[in-house]
């Protein structure tokens, strides 16, 4: 288990937030702040409130748009003093995943802030006489993230304003050329979530999950640059990928050992497969 259980532990490389501050919009904490970005944020009074409890937005900003315009600049500033890379696509601000949206904010961003970001994931699955199979896709050696890396069918964050249902059908066309027809056959199957600390901050992700069987004669096509090509493998030999390297992407490994653990293909009765399942789902 140990082969499997290293991916969860590397996900969730911080036990605490101690040392981080709380970060609000009004009485809702939406993030975790590192000592440093909260000192530069401190230069700016009358956008940043700090108190006893955190640093917020202060309370004269009634509009979302007010405080959009606040975090934007914010993050400007933070780019131009190299805190973060802005990557031009919004993402929801909420307190939590199914709370709602009180602001949106650049995604390079997002883990700077310490703000939970959602995405989806496609487990493309063929099932043969011979067993389970699964497309995976290879990133591009050009990704700045997991260059090269094995990755599933389909993933992606879920841009502001946008279900995930919405981000699945969108991802699925955009990636791999699944009609949308076909995507929303595709069931939700897990969310996943894990909190990590990296060079840009605090990921704070939650992953949902999806399934879809696909027919033998559906065969998925790159259709942009973030993806060099895909294969079908079958299960104990995806399952070999993940015990046995470091070559899949860091969160899919998350994804894939939720599958297993679904398929029966690890035990989720022992208390290895129990442990895996609670740290794991959300």
């Amino acid at each position: 288990m140990d082969g499997f259980a290293r991916h969860i532990a590397a996900c969730n490389n911080l036990a605490s937030p101690a040392g981080y501050f709380p970060f609000r919009i009004g009485a809702e904490q939406v993030g975790w702040l590192e000592p440093d970005l909260a000192r530069w944020l401190a230069y700016r009074p009358r956008d940043f409130h700090f108190d006893a409890e955190g640093v917020s937005l202060p309370a004269r900003l009634r509009s979302r748009a007010a405080r959009e315009s606040i975090l934007a600049d914010a993050a400007i500033g933070l780019e131009k003093a190299g805190y973060l890379k802005l990557r031009e696509e919004l993402f929801d601000v909420r307190a939590t995943t199914d709370g709602p949206v009180l602001a949106t904010l650049d995604r390079g961003a997002i883990p700077a802030f310490g703000v939970i970001a959602q995405g989806v994931h496609l487990n493309g699955l063929v099932r043969r006489a011979d067993g389970l199979h699964l497309w995976l896709g290879k990133r591009s050696r050009a990704k700045a993230v997991a260059p090269g890396e094995w990755d599933n069918i389909v993933a992606g964050g879920a841009p502001a304003g946008l279900t995930m249902e919405e981000t699945l059908i969108k991802e699925a066309s955009e990636e791999a050329g699944l009609a949308p027809e076909l995507t929303v056959r595709a069931r939700r199957a897990s969310a996943l979530s894990y909190v990590m600390k990296t060079a840009e901050g605090m990921r704070r992700d939650t992953l949902h999950v999806f399934d879809l069987d696909l027919p033998e004669d559906v065969v998925p096509t790159p259709c942009d640059d973030e993806v060099e090509r895909f294969e079908l493998w079958p299960i104990a030999r995806v399952m070999e990928l993940v015990r046995d390297s470091d070559q899949v992407k860091f969160n899919v490994n998350l994804v894939l050992i939720d599958l297993f653990l679904r398929e029966g293909l690890i035990d989720a009765t022992t208390p290895e497969g129990r442990a895996m399942a609670a740290s794991l789902r959300v």
